[in-house]
C-alpha cells in the first residue's frame, strides 16, 4: 500500500474540523462562573430581604434558582466521580 503524504495530509486536514470543540457547548470555566453568579445573587437577594430591601417573591425566586445550581453542581460532580471510578477499574 502506498501512502502519499500529500494526500494524508490533506485528508488530516479535511477531517480536523469534525474533531474541533462545538463552540456551542459552554466551557468548564464558564459554567462555573455562571454557577458563582447565581450563588452570589442570591446571597445578594437573601441581605435584601432581611433588610426589608426586596419582596418575598424575589427571595422565593433567588433561592429556588440557586438551589436547582447546586444540585446541578451536585449531579455533575456525582458523574465526574463515578467516571473516574470506572476508569480506576479498566484493567491494565
Amino acid at each position: 500500500m502506498d501512502i502519499n503524504a500529500a494526500l494524508a495530509a490533506q485528508r488530516y486536514t479535511a477531517t480536523r474540523p469534525a474533531t474541533a470543540p462545538d463552540p456551542t457547548i459552554e466551557s468548564a470555566g464558564q459554567a462555573a462562573s455562571d454557577f458563582l453568579s447565581t450563588l452570589q445573587k442570591g446571597e445578594e437577594t437573601a441581605k435584601a430581604a432581611m433588610t426589608g430591601q426586596a419582596d418575598p417573591q424575589a427571595l422565593v425566586q433567588a433561592l429556588s434558582e440557586t438551589k436547582l445550581a447546586v444540585e446541578t453542581a451536585v449531579t455533575v460532580r456525582d458523574k465526574v466521580v463515578e467516571a473516574y471510578q470506572e476508569i480506576l477499574r479498566m484493567p491494565v
